[in-house]
């Protein structure tokens, strides 16, 4: 059996979402460990496999994900992985494909490590769960992005056919 590592790091529950779909459909056959990337303790050698999925807030992936894969990528760099990103942008047609996603690409210039598979999912708007600042910011985005700014709306972009078809090109890593 395949081991496989799934590490995330999630600021609002969706991409543990993701993650949890993806650990459900990959352990039919592979052995899924699924981790927070808060309470991952970074030993990457018993993994066939290592999945990264990362939400943005504010432009940005999680620092702890980049020094991740800075620390750990020769290892990376020698087994199948794959990375994706989950952003409210790529709730845009236009911009939910890895060459299209800005934060995407920003992300890939800024390191050095080159996964053999990336994705980027859109996530869920889901305005009574942020805080008040975070709220606040998040409506200025969306109004600046022509999105929904009303404050108790609740969208869950996330498009789970493209989520299980990630899954299964995983699986034929």
């Amino acid at each position: 059996m395949v081991k496989i590592l799934l590490l995330y790091s999630s600021v609002d529950g969706q991409t543990l979402k993701i993650c949890t779909r993806l650990r459900d459909q990959l352990r039919k056959q592979n052995i899924v460990d699924l981790i927070a990337i808060d309470g991952f303790n970074g030993d990457t050698n018993p993994y066939d496999k290592i999945i990264i999925g990362a939400s943005i807030r504010y432009g940005v992936h999680n620092k702890k994900v980049i020094d991740f894969i800075n620390t750990k990528k020769e290892h990376l760099d020698s087994i199948k992985t794959a990375f994706f990103s989950v952003n409210l942008v790529a709730r845009k047609p236009e911009k939910n494909a890895p060459d299209t996603n800005p934060y995407v690409t920003k992300f890939f210039r800024t390191i050095e490590w080159r996964p053999n598979l990336v994705e980027v999912f859109a996530g869920k708007l889901d305005y009574k769960k942020y805080p008040f600042f975070d709220r606040i910011m998040i409506q200025f985005i969306m109004w600046m992005t022509k999105g929904p700014t009303d404050s108790h709306t609740e969208i869950e972009y996330t498009d789970w056919e493209k989520v299980k078809e990630f899954g299964e090109r995983i699986k034929a890593l």
